[in-house]
């Protein structure tokens, strides 16, 4: 069977790293965890589940970091994980690596991001999490860092969840970005992309607005980083004040490829703004009916066609007078999010009505 070894870099990491290092040691056949300057007891954690800790120093560049800790993989396979991230059970793993492994020269997986009250993944997109060794595979980018996928490439049904338990360093990304900018670094529409979302939520939006439109002009870029750049662009413009110009963003991800549930939200949310009930019941609607593939490449924020789409149609629904229909999207709604305080909320409404 393959083996693997498994490639981290971590810095201050005490209050995570043993959860992750738990959820896949019993799957990996090495650990190899290059430190960038960790001040708290995140190598001693580390050394307690492996020899192998390296210090590398901190260059603004996760790439770097990541490439230095390739140097020390002696197995046929190495795959990454962040310290907050928890591999959803080894057993799966331990399983694909019997029965696929072996056969493949890359592995993309699912990785939940964003999770509700339950626990349940709201926010899934598969990346890439095994490599093999052999073919030389290196990290691109300084910040939100990649791997194209080439080779023999499978999909597995092991999942990695991400599970912050604080948030990060504040502006540390965008302080990355603008460094590279000064220092005359040519982006990649990948970068253009990620930099204008580090504007935007730095508020810098007329900066933001530049980037995100060289990314949804350029061909060349990849569809899901052209479409998200137009919601993206989209916040921006309305955050401007110019709604017309935010429905013309969402509009040009319409040519670029089948709605997706997002933008169709957003447009819905466009014309519930602007008093335009029959409008923003069709995108809203319509978002019900999208299903997108994260093995296709998409983004998959399940909320927005699901929960988001039936509590707006709730609430289009009851002002044109529709009450039975309103009270059955957010029925629709609970089974969703059991409990959810807006479902009850609206539950107290219509029963509110009824008593009148």
């Amino acid at each position: 069977m393959a083996e693997i070894s498994l490639c981290m870099i971590v810095r201050n990491e005490e209050e995570t790293l043993a959860r992750c290092l738990d959820s896949v040691r019993d799957a990996v056949e090495e650990i190899i965890i290059v430190d960038t300057g960790s001040q708290d007891a995140t190598r001693d954690i580390a050394r307690r589940y492996t020899s192998k800790v390296f210090d590398f120093p901190w260059r603004d560049d996760f790439s770097a970091a990541r490439n230095a800790a390739l140097e020390h993989v002696t197995r046929e396979f190495w795959m990454w994980l962040d310290a907050d991230d928890v591999l959803d059970g080894p057993e799966a793993l331990n399983r694909f690596k019997s029965d696929a492994l072996d056969g493949l020269d890359l592995v993309m997986a699912p990785y939940h991001i964003a999770f509700d009250k339950r626990g349940e993944p709201t926010f899934t997109y598969y990346r890439e999490r095994i490599l093999r060794t052999a073919k030389g595979f290196r990290w691109a980018g300084a910040v939100h860092e990649a791997i194209s996928p080439r080779g023999r490439v499978g999909y597995a049904d092991f999942a990695v969840r991400h599970q912050k338990i604080k948030p990060g360093e504040p502006g540390r990304n965008l302080r990355i970005y603008d460094g590279l900018r000064r220092a005359g670094h040519s982006f990649s529409a990948r970068e253009r992309y990620y930099y204008g979302r580090e504007l935007r939520e730095a508020g810098r939006l007329e900066e933001a607005v530049q980037e995100l439109e060289s990314v949804v002009r350029d061909r060349s870029a990849w569809l899901e980083n052209r479409l998200g750049a137009c919601v993206d662009l989209a916040d921006c413009r309305l955050k401007m004040g110019d709604a017309q110009a935010a429905a013309r963003a969402l509009s040009e991800s319409l040519a670029l490829d089948a709605p997706r549930a997002q933008a169709a939200c957003e447009l819905g949310k466009l014309f519930l703004a602007a008093g335009n009930l029959s409008a923003a019941r069709f995108w809203y609607e319509a978002a019900l009916g999208l299903k997108e593939d994260a093995r296709k490449g998409a983004f998959v924020q399940k909320d927005y066609s699901g929960y988001i789409p039936l509590m707006q149609l709730c609430v289009i629904y009851d002002r044109l007078g529709l009450r039975d229909k309103a009270e059955a999207v957010n029925e629709q709604a609970a089974l969703l999010k059991p409990g959810d305080p807006s479902v009850e909320h609206n539950r107290r409404y219509f029963q509110d009505l009824r008593e009148r």
